[in-house]
């Protein structure tokens, strides 16, 4: 542990880092090459909704039920023509879930499973889903989603900037499309819970994202008035100086939703747990993902052609060019040590110690005696 903290500050302070910006082409294909799989997933395989959705009728039969599980489905879908999800509770009853079927039919599929588990029709309880009820519920929640994206795009392009609010949209769009693809791969069941559990990992997604255009912001700030990075240079480091809290946050968050989905769902048959687990699962590892490796590197994909970033990076390329030619480093200008040392306070008010101070005497020469 003592390594990994080491690590972390190591990072934070711009001591090691890992070029995520210069790399970004690799990730950008990872990505693509996940989201094709995701929507070949949809396109081909479908999502399998929920009765919310699609409409149908829940059968629950008495306690203490000795028909299997296997043999209730057959049932259901000799007595439907639809297929069925059959559920064992602890008491023993069966709940019997049959979508896209007509609720005036509920009745004598209702007799027919009395009729093959061998209890009495007035001991199953039947709960009707319409189909126009289903609908209603599907388009309430595709119109949530896209006042939030609205909303999201709005607040990032006040707070931050266009080119932010435009990476971060393209991040949750990934998010959103690689765990909906997923889920019509894996072919679990899209229940309302499926939908909160999306909403909460975008929401989650966006948080790690801003925190390192917070970061970013602060630090490019006054970028044209010094020649040692370019403005990819400071993304990275950002990036870099994030790090180790949206892996801590990410791992913190994955272990209990990873119990939910593993060991609720899979070990415990709990199945009812998989709609929400497996989108919160997904969605948290791809928001942690397009965090670091989509959006801050597609945001310094579009500073980069700003004419005065190019001019920038024009003149940060030629002054290594000089140093390197002459064999040596060059020193830093005045202005380049005042910007690095804004570079490193704005970075510590971002992610470091609350009572770390935000500002350092600054000048030509640094003062000699203790720091405060």
């Amino acid at each position: 542990m003592s390594k990994l903290g080491s690590l972390g500050a190591r990072l934070h302070r711009g001591e090691v880092g890992y070029d995520f910006v210069g790399n970004r082409k690799i990730w950008y294909g990872i990505s693509i090459l996940i989201t094709i799989t995701a929507i070949v997933g949809l396109a081909v395989r479908g999502l399998n909704m929920g009765i919310e959705f699609q409409g149908g009728a829940v059968f629950t039969t008495p306690k203490h039920m000795t028909a299997s599980v296997a043999s209730a489905e057959g049932y259901a879908e000799d007595a439907s023509g639809h297929d069925a999800i059959v559920q064992k509770l602890g008491d023993g009853s069966l709940r019997i879930q049959i979508a896209g079927i007509d609720t005036d039919k509920s009745d004598t599929i209702k007799d027919k499973l009395a009729n093959d588990l061998k209890v009495n029709s007035e001991n199953i309880n039947a709960d009707l889903v319409g189909p126009s009820w289903g609908e209603q519920i599907a388009s309430k929640a595709w119109q949530g989603l896209a006042i939030f994206m609205v909303l999201v795009v709005i607040y990032l392009a006040i707070a931050f900037e266009w080119r932010m609010a435009f990476a971060a949209l393209v991040a949750l769009i990934h998010d959103i499309t690689i765990t909906t693809g997923i889920y019509a791969l894996v072919g679990f069941e899209v229940t309302p819970g499926t939908v909160i559990g999306l909403l909460t990992i975008l929401g989650y997604s966006l948080y790690d994202t801003v925190v390192v255009f917070d970061s970013l912001k602060e630090q490019t700030k006054d970028i044209t008035k010094q020649t040692r990075w370019t403005y990819s240079d400071v993304a990275n480091r950002s990036i870099n100086s994030t790090l180790m809290r949206s892996i801590n946050t990410t791992v913190v968050a994955l272990l209990p939703v990873g119990a939910l989905l593993f060991i609720g769902g899979g070990f415990l048959g709990a199945g009812m747990l998989n709609d929400i687990s497996l989108s919160l699962f997904v969605g948290l590892a791809a928001g942690a993902y397009s965090s670091i490796f989509i959006a801050t590197p597609l945001v310094a994909d579009l500073k980069e052609r700003e004419p005065q970033m190019k001019a920038l990076r024009k003149r940060v390329l030629a002054k290594r060019a000089q140093a390197a030619a002459q064999g040596e480093t060059p020193e830093p200008e005045p202005a380049d040590e005042q910007y690095a040392d804004e570079h490193e306070d704005a970075a510590a008010a971002v992610v470091g110690p609350r009572n770390q101070p935000a500002s350092r005497n600054r000048g030509r020469g640094r003062p000699s005696g203790k720091r405060r």
